[in-house]
């Protein structure tokens, strides 16, 4: 990222359920070195009424529960891949550990990729892992854009 890059804050989105996994998110946001603004939503019906409304901003990443009410993860990841003007937002699948085995989960996350979801990220127990975790994907889809604006 340049200087100039530095100084414009990344836009996340989180769709998420459970208050306490929005606050800790918001918390390990402002805990990390990079300048971010979040909007957060509760539901998956909530996040994509203000996603397609015609004035809203563009994320620059998309965090996604998979198990929300109203509308999952998966119907909004396939909502958000089906629209021209969100379908390049990188959308992270950010969801509780798997409980019905490993094999079912690899299956659910290579469904995700193949549906357009750019990671798959179990929610770490601890928070310094939780922090290390949102960091990585930002910087993964900072260094993204930085590449694709170097190379166009």
């Amino acid at each position: 990222m340049n200087s100039k890059e530095q100084n414009i804050p990344i836009q996340i989105i989180l769709a998420e359920d459970d208050t306490d996994d929005r606050s800790f998110f918001e918390k390990a946001l402002r805990e990390i070195p990079i300048l971010n603004e979040v909007k957060m939503f509760e539901n998956g019906e909530v996040l994509m009424d203000y996603l397609l409304e015609s004035h809203s901003s563009i994320p620059d990443i998309i965090f996604l529960d998979i198990s929300m009410p109203r509308k999952t993860g998966i119907e909004c990841l396939i909502e958000i891949k089906n629209d021209k003007k969100l379908e390049h937002v990188p959308v992270i699948i950010f969801t509780t550990s798997f409980t019905r085995g490993l094999e079912l989960e690899m299956k659910l996350s290579n469904t995700l990729f193949a549906m357009g979801a750019q990671d798959y990220i179990r929610k770490p127990a601890g928070f310094k892992d939780l922090k290390l975790a949102i960091q990585q994907a930002i910087v993964k889809h900072t260094k993204k854009n930085s590449l694709k604006e170097e190379g166009e």
